[in-house]
């Protein structure tokens, strides 16, 4: 049973002083507490080594019997252990029920389950129902293990690469900035080298050529800069080709429904969700798209029918020596024998005959109406 709320507040200076030594900060500025997430008792570090370094044992604190483990002790984060102990519930509960807003049939029912997994925190937190709270969710746990581990590889996925995604834009500003100042610095020294030639040209000439010299310089200055700006128009188009073509291929690289495959629609503590097709498995391929080559529907075939034609050819020893097989010629001449009785000429016929009548039917009305449009109107 975890302490209660009112016993751990307004603590004081006890918070200073180890339960267990009774060892206090006052004397020992260096001494470091841990808690434990089965209690959430405070004990100092020396105590924590020296009791549980053998194995598990119990917790020292009077009136507390819970077993506690070394490897599970740590910092505290938040100076209220209420806080604390809030967060841990929080983040495992939220560990198991990570269902996300597309797997749910509605809204409504997305806003439902986040109002009940809010009633379950709260019911852990306050102590309400602990036993049948657990239970629940030890069971939702084992019957959805797989789409739990599949959301948790998508929410690790998205995290990275939100994480890229800030570490790229970092980088991208900071070439940016790093263009933007090479930019700056090349344009001044094009300006200075322009103006020193502008000046030689002038020091070089004939007073009546400096407004052409002028000119001139001026123009070798627009056209270098236009230059510059097409390349890096280029380079800017370039890259943002290159990073939309990373944003699709991270796109398909995605966590896909398949992975979720094995759970049901609803469970017994989740209402709502969608229900979740199982893929078929792919067959094998068939070059005849499921139709059978060798199926005979009206005839067996034998491997040997008399006739006064074929006798002689089955007992002619060059004619076999050839390759050839008198049960190929049985196979394809009954083939071509039967292969037209599915076939109804005679319904086709009138068929396509009424349809052609229909035809001619409704081209005439069509003339006729035509024809007699204007005379009527007249």
């Amino acid at each position: 049973m975890p302490p209660s709320r009112e016993s751990m507040q307004n603590r004081g200076d006890e918070d200073e002083v180890c339960p267990v030594c009774k060892s206090s900060r006052y004397l020992n500025p260096d001494m470091q507490f841990l808690i434990n997430p089965e209690c959430y008792h405070k004990m100092c570090e020396s105590c924590v080594d020296r009791i549980f370094s053998s194995g598990p044992a119990n917790c020292p604190v009077a009136g507390c019997h819970k077993t506690l483990r070394k490897n599970r002790f740590r910092k505290q984060t938040f100076e209220d252990i209420n806080v604390e102990r809030e967060v841990d519930i929080r983040r495992r509960v939220m560990q198991i029920l990570n269902r996300r807003e597309e797997e749910f049939d509605s809204k409504r029912a997305w806003d439902d389950f986040l109002e009940q997994r809010e009633e379950i925190i709260a019911n852990l937190v306050h102590g309400t129902d602990v036993a049948k709270t657990e239970a629940d969710l030890q069971k939702y746990a084992q019957e959805n293990m797989r789409s739990i581990r599949a959301n948790q590889a998508l929410e690790a996925q998205e995290a990275s690469s939100f994480q890229a995604r800030q570490t790229e834009e970092q980088e991208l500003a900071r070439l940016r900035r790093e263009a933007v100042r090479q930019e700056y610095e090349n344009e001044r020294r094009e300006l200075l080298a322009g103006r020193e030639d502008v000046l030689s040209r002038l020091a070089a000439g004939r007073p009546g050529d400096a407004a052409t010299i002028a000119r001139e310089g001026q123009k070798v200055l627009l056209k270098k800069s236009s230059a510059r700006r097409s390349e890096e128009d280029r380079i800017r188009q370039k890259q943002a080709a290159l990073r939309n073509s990373d944003a699709r291929k991270a796109g398909q690289a995605g966590v896909t429904a398949a992975d979720k495959a094995g759970d049901a629609g609803d469970t017994g503590l989740i209402k709502g969700l969608k229900r979740i097709k199982t893929p078929e498995p792919e067959k094998p391929y068939d070059p005849f798209g499921g139709m059978v080559p060798d199926k005979r529907d009206y005839y067996t075939l034998r491997d040997f029918y008399p006739s006064s034609y074929l006798d002689p050819i089955r007992q002619d020893t060059r004619m076999q020596a050839g390759g050839y097989d008198l049960r190929e010629y049985y196979s394809r001449t009954l083939l071509e024998a039967f292969a037209g009785l599915g076939c109804f000429i005679d319904e086709e016929v009138s068929e396509r005959e009424a349809a052609n009548t229909n035809t001619v039917a409704t081209e005439g009305a069509v003339i006729a109406a035509t024809s007699t449009g204007p005379a009527g109107s007249a």
